[in-house]
């Protein structure tokens, strides 16, 4: 695809380019030392708070800081409040407002990051499924599509619902509950109900027939302990962009807060969720270069089971089999489009957090929480398995849904007691999950005998069961850590984490003729380490200075999933695990990270340097070759991985009201040495990982009046690596947006005659500005070793966005 780049973009990012920031995009909380020698925090308006925790704790809606958590010093903590989100589309996926900060590369096939299928994120070089992620506490898994340990956040929390993120791209602090943070975490905190009742209706209106609609209620305090909660249902409806078909979810979240007492609380949140998506088709250069980028599934557009149908027959070479008008000159055009592909998913998700002041020093802190999930991921194949090429009702078309049922439950459990000069803390966690997935076969009708089934909807029984496994998971965490205060502006932090994970997989159905093999992996795979260390320093010296480090060594559990659905010990043939075990097995991916930084932080400058160094081992990939719908696929260990980086940047406030940002990341992430696969040996030494670019470079310019405010925002992703070898690759690009918001408030104060405006806002967003066509996921099939894979997507053209809302 070439790649173009708008003179008026470069132009704009030339004058904005200072250097770059660890910080954010609107206000930052820094850090300063009082004449008495306390630590407090100050925001760039000058007003200050007793320590950087109380800040975070204290951040109002409106407000927005990226702060070093100093009290515990466990790493780089940046907070992203709801304000950042309300800069965006209303319903945007909080992950896309993560991709503006400097080392995250978030990608989507839509402008507002819901499309499931296409979500990724990378954190440093780590994706998504190995950064631990939670939810008030709550572990939320591997965050990969049908994760089946957890929930994607997206599912679990209305955007508008979130309160605030803590993210960290350090180590990870050693208390939250994940068995994946190899590369830091991401804690999303729920906005607590407010204590006067009342309510919002926000409604927004865009480009591909998009509506989104989200209603909320507080009840205000009920009672003079101060029981209060809130319910919001939010809908969101969007044709895609390219080819035909839908992208809808809703969802309900509840949560109650209790008050006891001055220090304690019981909380409970409560979450349903409804998605049904149709998905873009995935791409491979040769479909791009010879068909084009607007290449789609059929379904949506005129004839489309009819187009599907003549395709399939002409897979199979069969009499009347036809193709679409440009598909000829590809040299697989039978897989470029599908009749239909889409995922479905009903989630249940419960919790309950008791927050206790034993004493004035000591604090207990409980979660308990469950979920339950149904998922289906779907596609309409042109490839029955039978030598006719044609199912046993004639038609050459069936349906492949692959179901996954999932309930987790368990509980999180911590003490913090503070004495002298140390905070200490200890605690555990433990959860057990049960996982049931089926792909099953359903026919597609003849052409002209029926309609064709709505895989979104309520199924048939199916025809054949093709691939079934089951999983049943224990795992259990310990942490302890201390954190000693020196000297009021230096902490030392110590800690560790021990993880335990034992996962048991079973075959429970396999059809050969469709898998090709006798038997699917069943076994059982362990994850063990009794000691895994967390040590950091943070230091505040002169005025506006900071420096801290941060050393830990981390450890991810297997990751467990179906046949062929991801780089686990369970996605290949029993006699592929059975000669993976007798040669010793894989091993569980681990590493140690290292980070350095300094800040300056100061009421019109502030500036940071973050460099990291990690040595990763047992890195796991999933290796894809042959057609999309029943491809080949190892799962391989593919050795080390050395990892050097820097992210550095400048915010500069130079009048009230505007802010202009800028940031740039290096990443250096090299295999360190060739990997052997069928016999071929290939040289991945040395070469860039996969799907991650070496370069990126952030910038965003801000002006705020009265009640008033607009941004505009460019990034550049530099050239990231297709194949392990590096012979196929992926061009960088630009990619602009802006936005624009007024709040009638300040109109309303200044003049009563619009007093009943006085709760109105107004906003307008552009994404995609000046239009740029790119590549934006990568590697959702897997990667080729070498050469070409249908396994990327293209990213959303320019799109336009309105929005009103009103509160009351």
């Amino acid at each position: 695809m070439k790649h173009r780049t708008d003179v008026l973009l470069k132009t704009f990012a030339a004058v904005l380019f200072v250097s770059s920031s660890n910080v954010a995009l609107s206000a930052t909380v820094a850090s300063k030392v009082k004449p008495d020698g306390k630590v407090t925090s100050v925001s760039r308006h000058g007003v200050a708070t007793s320590s950087a925790s109380r800040a975070m704790a204290a951040l109002k809606p409106e407000t927005l800081g990226v702060v070093g958590h100093r009290q515990r010093a466990v790493g780089v903590k940046e907070v992203v409040s709801s304000q950042m989100i309300r800069e965006e589309v209303p319903g945007t996926n909080a992950l896309k407002v993560l991709g503006k900060m400097p080392g995250i590369l978030f990608q989507s096939a839509d402008g507002q990051g819901l499309d499931i299928w296409s979500q990724s994120l990378y954190m440093h070089g780590f994706l998504l499924n190995q950064v631990g992620v939670t939810l008030d506490g709550i572990p939320l898994g591997d965050q990969q599509y049908h994760a089946l340990n957890g929930l994607n956040v997206m599912n679990a929390l209305a955007s508008e619902n979130i309160g605030h993120m803590d993210v960290s791209m350090s180590a990870g602090a050693e208390s939250v509950a994940s068995t994946s943070n190899l590369g830091g975490s991401i804690e999303y905190f729920s906005a607590d109900p407010k204590h006067k009742m009342g309510g919002q209706v926000n409604q927004t209106f865009g480009s591909n027939s998009t509506m989104h609609s989200f209603f909320r209620f507080d009840t205000g305090d009920m009672n003079k302990t101060g029981t209060r909660m809130f319910v919001s249902y939010m809908r969101n409806n969007a044709e895609k962009w390219k080819g035909g078909g839908n992208q809808f979810m809703q969802q309900v979240n509840a949560k109650l807060v209790q008050p006891i007492g001055q220090e304690s609380q019981i909380s409970a949140l409560f979450d349903w969720g409804d998605l049904d998506q149709y998905s873009y088709q995935d791409l491979s250069f040769d479909m791009l270069h010879n068909g084009g980028a607007g290449i789609d599934n059929f379904i949506g557009t005129p004839n489309a089971y009819a187009n599907a149908y003549h395709l399939a027959l002409a897979a199979n070479k069969l009499p009347g089999g036809s193709l679409p008008a440009g598909y000829s000159k590809m040299s697989d055009p039978y897989d470029a489009s599908y009749y239909d592909g889409g995922t479905v998913e009903r989630d249940y998700l419960g919790g309950l957090n008791l927050d206790f002041a034993l004493t004035h020093r000591l604090h207990w802190k409980t979660v308990l929480y469950a979920q339950g999930q149904y998922g289906r991921g779907t596609w309409a194949s042109p490839y029955p398995w039978y030598s006719s090429g044609l199912m046993p009702n004639g038609s050459p078309i069936f349906d492949q849904i692959t179901n996954v049922h999932a309930q987790r439950g368990g509980f999180t459990s911590a003490l913090h007691y503070e004495i002298a000069h140390n905070d200490i803390s200890a605690g555990v966690w433990y959860e057990h999950y049960h996982v049931d997935e089926m792909r099953n076969a359903y026919y597609e009708p003849v052409l002209g005998e029926g309609s064709p089934i709505n895989s979104m909807g309520k199924l048939p029984s199916p025809m054949a069961n093709l691939w079934g496994d089951t999983f049943s998971s224990n795992s259990f965490t310990a942490f302890v850590q201390d954190t000693y205060h020196v000297r009021p502006n230096l902490n030392v932090h110590f800690g560790f984490k021990s993880l335990l994970q034992t996962v048991d997989g079973r075959e429970t159905a396999n059809l050969s003729a469709y898998t090709g093999t006798d038997a699917i992996a069943s076994g059982s795979v362990t994850t063990a380490k009794a000691f895994l260390p967390h040590i950091s320093a943070d230091w505040h010296f002169l005025k506006h200075h900071e420096l801290f480090f941060d050393v830990a060594e981390n450890v991810k559990s297997y990751p467990i999933a179906g046949y062929k659905m991801g780089a686990s010990p369970f996605a290949m043939t029993q006699s592929a695990y059975d000669s993976m075990q007798s040669q010793g097995g894989l091993k569980p991916e681990t590493n140690w990270n290292y980070a350095v930084g300094y800040r300056y932080m100061a009421r019109m400058l502030m500036a940071s340097l973050y460099a990291y160094h990690t040595n990763l081992h047992n890195r796991l990939q999933q290796v894809t070759s042959g057609p999309i719908t029943n491809p080949y696929s190892a799962v391989m260990n593919v050795g080390g991985v050395t990892m050097n980086g820097v992210d550095a940047g400048v915010t500069i406030m130079p009048v009230k009201g505007l802010s202009i940002f800028n940031s740039i990341s290096w990443n250096h992430a090299t295999y360190d040495q060739d990997v052997t696969s069928g016999g071929v040996r290939y040289g991945t030494q040395g070469q860039q990982i996969v799907n991650y670019p070496r370069f990126m470079y952030k910038a965003s310019l801000t002006y705020s009046w009265h009640g008033a405010s607009a941004h505009i925002d460019t990034q550049y992703i530099g050239e990231r690596n297709f194949s392990y070898i590096g012979d196929t690759h992926v061009p960088g690009y630009w990619v602009t947006s802006l936005g624009a918001r007024y709040n009638f408030s300040d109109l309303a104060r200044r003049s009563d005659r619009y007093r009943y405006l006085k709760h109105l806002t107004l906003s307008f967003n552009v994404y995609n500005l000046t239009n740029t066509q790119y590549i934006s996921t990568m590697g959702e099939n897997g990667n080729p070793m070498s050469g070409d894979d249908q396994s990327f997507l293209i990213g959303a053209p320019r799109q336009y966005f309105g929005s009103v809302a009103i509160e009351f």
